[in-house]
């Protein structure tokens, strides 16, 4: 079946070298591949001890139009691609009701680089009539995170969020692109416990 994303990633040629054409099942699944959930038990094991659930649309491994698509995304600043990216995530993703849904926040330079911040874009299109609230504010820059070991994103994070309200939600959905090694999500949800809130989960485009 035709792919949207495919075609709005450029505006005349889309990630197959095609034009309106319907994509192969190998391009699929070069696209997203199967989605992916870790439990609290699964999460503690790798030593994420405050976010209680992630929950991915597909893993990023082997997708290389997955992996080109995000980078599209935030790096090229092709917002449109947010709607089909939200289309995957919401391929694992229960009912909101009685959740608040927080975008992980960009500190205010990346965000005024940028122009945007991703996670808020598509945190208001899975919305669905939930509460969306920018409940975190990211208070230090924390630079690049992809190139480096987990422990040293774990340290570069501790302390680069706090929660801009006193009377927090019992339930939020942080709502992201890409989780790796869960440590944005996780120390958004030491924040968000610290505050008070009882449960947090991580729903994000993909993972891995």
């Amino acid at each position: 079946m035709p792919n949207p994303l495919l075609d709005l990633l450029f505006p005349t040629r889309s990630l197959t070298g095609k034009t309106g054409a319907w994509i192969t099942d190998i391009e699929r699944r070069q696209l997203y591949s199967f989605p992916v959930t870790e439990n609290k038990q699964e999460l503690m094991r790798r030593g994420l001890n405050f976010i209680d659930e992630i929950r991915s649309g597909s893993s990023y491994e082997n997708c290389p139009l997955l992996h080109k698509a995000i980078h599209t995304f935030k790096y090229g600043r092709v917002k449109a691609i947010a709607e089909d990216l939200a289309k995957i995530m919401l391929g694992n993703s229960p009912a909101l009701a009685g959740k608040t849904i927080c975008p992980v926040p960009l500190h205010w330079t990346r965000k005024f680089s940028r122009g945007f911040n991703q996670a808020e874009l598509l945190a208001e299109i899975i919305s669905n009539g939930a509460v969306v609230s920018n409940l975190l504010v990211r208070t230090k820059p924390t630079g690049f995170q992809m190139k480096r070991k987990k422990s040293e994103r774990l340290s570069a994070l501790r302390g680069a969020f706090s929660c801009r309200t006193n009377a927090p939600p019992q339930t939020v959905v942080l709502i992201d692109d890409l989780s790796t090694t869960g440590a944005t999500l996780n120390e958004c949800a030491r924040t968000l416990k610290k505050a008070g809130v009882k449960r947090v989960e991580g729903w994000v485009v993909a993972h891995g």
